[in-house]
This record gives C-alpha cells, sequence and structure tokens, in this order.
C-alpha cells in the first residue's frame, strides 16, 4: 500500500532532507517514526531534495508499507506526538500504487524572505539584509527569468544535472511590512539556484547590477558571474502540484 504524507519542517537542525549516515536529516527522521509506528522498515520518497538549513512550509513524501494503515488520522497523530517540534505532519493519504511524490509532481513553488530590520523571532526563517533595495528593479530582473530556460549560470557545480533546463512560470518580489518576500515557482529546480538567483537579485537591489545585466548574467551560461548564495533560512518549499488524478491538493489550492 502507497502513502502520500504531507508535512512541514524547520531546517535549522537538519543537513536537508536527504538521508546521510550517522547525521540529523528530515528524511531519517521520519522513516525512524514511520517504522516504530507501522512496526516494519519504512522508506521515504521525497518531492525533492531540501539543503542543510532550508525550510518547508509545505512538503510531500511518499512511503509503501505491507499491510493497510486502519486509520490515516490517527497515524497523523501518533506522528506528531513522536516526532521533534520542528517536524509536523498534516496528511496521509491512501494513493495508487505507482504514485510517486517526485516523478508526479509538476510544478513545485519555492518562497525566501528577507526581513529589511532586526527581528530575533526571524533569525533562523529569514534573512535579516538590512542594506535598502530597490524592489521595482529585482522585479524587472526577474522577468528575465520567465524568458528563459537554460540556468547554467545559477546552477551549483558538479551537480551531476542530466540538463540545466527549467519553465519558470512566476518569478516575483512583494513587501509585507518590514519582509521582503519572492516567491518563484517552475516545473523543477537545480541544486542552489533560488539562492544563487536570489543573492544576484539582491545585487540588482542594491545597485550593483542593472536588470539587464542581470539577465545577461542568465543567458551567460556562467556560474562565475552571478553573486553569492543568499543565506539557507530564509528559503522555504511553499507547495508541491500534482494532477488532480493523485488525489493531493497543492498547497495554494486550500487557501
Amino acid at each position: 500500500m502507497r502513502y502520500f504524507m504531507e508535512l512541514c519542517y524547520d531546517g535549522a537542525a537538519y543537513c536537508g532532507w536527504q538521508r546521510q549516515p550517522a547525521t540529523p536529516t528530515v528524511q531519517g527522521t521520519l522513516e525512524k517514526a514511520l517504522s516504530t509506528l507501522l512496526r516494519e522498515e519504512v522508506e521515504t520518497v521525497g518531492a525533492g531534495r531540501t539543503d542543510t538549513g532550508v525550510n518547508a512550509s509545505y512538503y510531500v513524501a511518499h512511503f509503501d508499507c505491507s499491510q493497510p494503515v486502519a486509520d490515516c488520522a490517527k497515524l497523523v497523530y501518533k506522528l506528531n506526538l513522536i516526532l521533534p517540534h520542528d517536524i509536523a505532519v498534516s496528511a496521509v493519504t491512501p494513493v495508487a500504487d505507482n504514485a510517486h511524490a517526485r516523478f508526479d509532481a509538476v510544478e513545485r513553488e519555492y518562497t525566501y524572505y528577507i526581513s529589511q530590520r532586526k527581528n530575533p523571532f526571524r533569525r533562523f526563517s529569514a534573512w535579516q539584509y538590512y542594506v535598502p533595495l530597490d524592489v521595482g528593479c529585482m522585479n524587472r530582473a526577474a522577468e528575465s527569468l520567465l524568458r528563459h530556460d537554460d540556468f547554467t549560470s545559477f546552477a551549483k557545480l558538479n551537480s551531476n544535472n542530466k540538463t540545466n533546463i527549467c519553465h519558470v512560470t512566476r518569478a516575483e518580489w512583494r513587501s509585507e511590512g518590514d519582509m521582503l518576500v519572492f516567491t518563484i515557482r517552475a516545473d523543477r529546480f537545480l541544486r542552489n539556484m533560488i539562492r544563487a538567483i536570489v543573492g544576484t537579485l539582491v545585487d540588482v537591489g542594491r545597485g550593483r547590477y542593472t536588470p539587464e545585466e542581470f539577465e545577461r548574467i542568465l543567458t551567460a551560461r556562467d556560474l562565475s558571474l552571478s553573486s553569492g548564495s543568499a543565506p539557507a533560512q530564509g528559503l522555504f518549499l511553499s507547495d508541491v502540484v500534482y494532477p488532480e488524478s493523485i488525489g493531493v491538493k497543492s498547497a495554494n489550492s486550500r487557501k
């Protein structure tokens, strides 16, 4: 029997999503809890990898077990009792045996948060950056992300990507009080791609690059031209979209 599990997590204490030996990860922590409750060895498959320190306000994974889960709501309740405080499961849903949390996802959304004033309550969930930024210029630069599909200039070296082609459908900044929020949606993302994009867009906002220079960096397909990566703690996986046939609603469709 296969199940999709919806969850969220604070990534500060973990070396990313993917299981690693002798290292705390979100996947390893979830599998230990599931194996304990289901009384069998359980492996999970996630919608994608998040790096060390990156968070997820909405994440999806699937797992298989030999016997049907008698009460999914009760399993969710028990999981949240034994999981650490920084991981929370919201739903467990039976799906077809061939449904796949990673390969069936048709779109993913990430959100990046920048706090423009010192805020002790956001120190683990936003980049605290106090230099004034021109959001209009940052948005004009971000529009070029929708016009191109080769993101080699923002792809981490030696990541063994089969292709650096991604199709971005949304990339925009907005102000929320003293926070700047960047939302980006695409069919796929490369390792470290969003943090490299954000770091370079911030350099546009502070006047180091013009929007036109940002587009030239993008089209040059040269990682050495992009800026340093934005810090991990400001990045959240915020949505994963599946075909209706899977039976799992995206986070945005619930709003």
